[in-house]
């Protein structure tokens, strides 16, 4: 066997059902107790979504996005209409994913991905409010809430995305080496040791 095992679909959706499990916790927990200024507080659920989009893929990033806003939509303090959060990350989620098919990783292209995936996520969650009829979805709460919203969001977005993919690339490395077999050499290194160009 030339190259490394695959990571098995059931192990990815795993790490991601993880990975959303401990975010939501750390937003309940933590960022919604922030005392930060304009009253708003960083979407570390969103970011955790758009991150694992971003490895993960367009189908993930849809999965993900919907069952981490279902979450979102019913944990405590859940004061708006069931289902927006769960429109909203799925949404983000799947354009994220589509995205990131597009996207080199190794510059700090995926950091800015991240961040437009928090801005068009705020503004979708806003945007699905007004047309709701939400009393804290006025035009006037929206434009001022936003642009600091994005800003918590941008700032918290590289330890987000850093622990996402931290996690699942722990995972890939225990699959391949649970899986894989101790004498398989990845192709293009077999071809270099060979002397085969």
């Amino acid at each position: 066997m030339l190259n490394p095992p695959e990571t098995s679909p059931a192990g990815r959706g795993a790490v991601a059902a993880v990975v959303i499990g401990v975010t939501l916790i750390l937003q309940v927990s933590v960022a919604n107790r922030l005392p930060l200024p304009g009253g708003v507080q960083p979407d570390l659920v969103l970011l955790a979504v758009v991150a694992l989009a971003l490895v993960a893929g367009s189908m993930t990033g849809m999965v993900t996005g919907f069952l981490a806003g279902l979450a979102a939509d019913i944990i405590p303090p859940a004061d708006h209409t069931i289902g927006r959060y769960a429109l909203v990350y799925c949404l983000i989620g799947y354009l994220c994913g589509v995205a990131s098919a597009e996207m080199d990783r190794q510059s700090v292209v995926p950091f800015f991905a991240v961040a437009a995936g928090a801005l068009a996520g705020t503004v979708l969650y806003a945007g699905t409010g007004m047309i709701l009829s939400d009393p804290r979805a006025e035009w006037a709460t929206v434009s001022s809430m936003v642009p600091l919203q994005v800003l918590y969001d941008v700032i918290a977005s590289p330890f987000v995305v850093w622990a996402v993919l931290r996690a699942t690339r722990r995972y890939e490395r225990g699959e391949r080496a649970r899986g894989g077999d101790s004498l398989s050499v990845p192709a293009a290194r077999y071809r270099a040791m060979s002397g085969r160009s």
